[in-house]
């Protein structure tokens, strides 16, 4: 049975390039958005949980978002998640509810956008190049085992190595928009 499955490639390597859009809609360019909280990760009850599994998160006001936390015992964890997430928010707290306002989206606010949204291409170009990795030492195995010639293989690692150079292109397009979109360009 051959270990190496191109439609599952593709679909892993696919997941990382949804995966980096959806981060980047969370990047704030003007507005107060839930999704902004999406990459937050909270550590509560011994394990690493998202923020909406522990609080509901609203937007009472266009600058404004409002994060009410269920159990008040974790509001420090949930308070700490948020600041240590890396978009510069400051929740204020009052009991049980954070509120984070929005900052202007200064010059500097603007590139430190930025610099977050490269860190999530980054992110998502090491999945996809994993993803390959694990595709090519499959293929190596199948051609171990006899169950694939050496030019299969070597026609097959062509075929992954040209649908990782799609899905980092993709990547790159998806960070190039969203720069543009948050330094208004």
């Amino acid at each position: 049975m051959a270990k190496y499955d191109k439609d599952d490639l593709e679909r892993r390597m696919a997941g990382a390039v949804e995966s980096l859009k959806g981060d980047l809609t969370g990047l704030r360019t003007g507005r107060a958005s839930t999704q902004l909280l999406d990459p937050v990760v909270v550590e509560v009850y011994g394990s690493k949980m998202p923020l909406v599994q522990v609080a509901t998160v609203s937007v009472p006001e266009p600058r404004m978002i409002s994060v009410q936390v269920w159990d008040k015992s974790n509001v420090g964890p949930v308070e700490k998640a948020i600041r240590s997430a890396g978009l510069g928010l400051n929740p204020i707290n009052d009991g049980a509810t954070l509120r984070l306002p929005i900052p202007d989206l200064t010059e500097e606010r603007r590139k430190e956008l930025a610099k977050i949204a490269g860190q999530y291409a980054e992110k998502a170009k090491v999945a996809i190049r994993n993803v390959r990795r694990d595709g090519m030492e499959a293929l190596k195995a199948d051609e171990t085992k006899k169950e694939i010639s050496e030019d299969d293989r070597k026609r097959a690692e062509t075929e992954v190595q040209k649908l990782t150079d799609e899905q980092i292109k993709a990547v790159d397009e998806a960070f190039g928009a969203k720069e543009k979109e948050i330094l208004g360009k």
